[in-house]
């Protein structure tokens, strides 16, 4: 009667299979997830840039691999003598290592040292080619001009830089007056532009 009872136990326990838990596809998940992230990235063994995220995830199996802050970035960029010359803010940014390529989507912001904000909702940062673009539209709030546009170009800390399709306004200073003529130079040119009409 033993024998049959424990016959019967082992029977019963192998009915009962579970399944097994689904492995996630490798290709989807971060090999490194941070939280709460402030850290200083080098350059060529120089201190370059300061980057403060909520989250930072590393995808190494995408193609290409990347770094993704899905909740926000902000950037601080030093110059050689370690001051900052910029200052870069978006909602979401995607770093791809392989390419060293920066693109920040969302609320865009950057400022540079000169006090000028740029603002537009997608931007492309190239540290191989040392130059920062987007084909989006772009306001810039200057110093002595406000500029609006597309296609805008520029160099990595934000103080040389051309924009298309652009308008914008160029306010007069209170303390500046309207450029005008000559009157020496006013009088010889209606004194030479008679002459001439006389001629023919």
């Amino acid at each position: 009667m033993g024998c049959l009872h424990l016959m019967g136990l082992f029977s019963c326990q192998e009915e009962d299979t579970g399944t097994a838990v689904d492995v996630p596809n490798r290709e989807d998940q971060p090999i490194l997830k941070s939280v709460g992230v402030s850290t200083l990235i080098s350059d060529s063994g120089v201190i370059r840039y300061k980057i403060i995220s909520e989250d930072w995830f590393i995808y190494d199996r995408k193609d290409p691999p990347y770094y993704s802050f899905e909740k926000g970035l902000f950037l601080e960029k030093f110059d050689e003598n370690y001051h900052v010359d910029a200052f870069i803010n978006c909602d979401t940014a995607y770093y791809y290592n392989m390419q060293r390529l920066w693109e920040l989507r969302g609320r865009v912001c950057v400022k540079n040292l000169k006090g000028e904000t740029f603002k537009t909702s997608l931007l492309y940062w190239d540290m191989t080619q040392h130059q920062i673009y987007s084909p989006a539209y772009m306001v810039i709030d200057g110093i002595e001009q406000d500029l609006e546009g597309y296609d805008f170009k520029s160099n990595e800390s934000m103080s040389e830089y051309i924009i298309h399709s652009s308008s914008g306004a160029f306010p007069m200073g209170e303390d500046r007056e309207v450029p005008r003529p000559d009157e020496q130079e006013l009088i010889m040119f209606r004194s030479d532009t008679n002459q001439v009409n006389t001629t023919l």
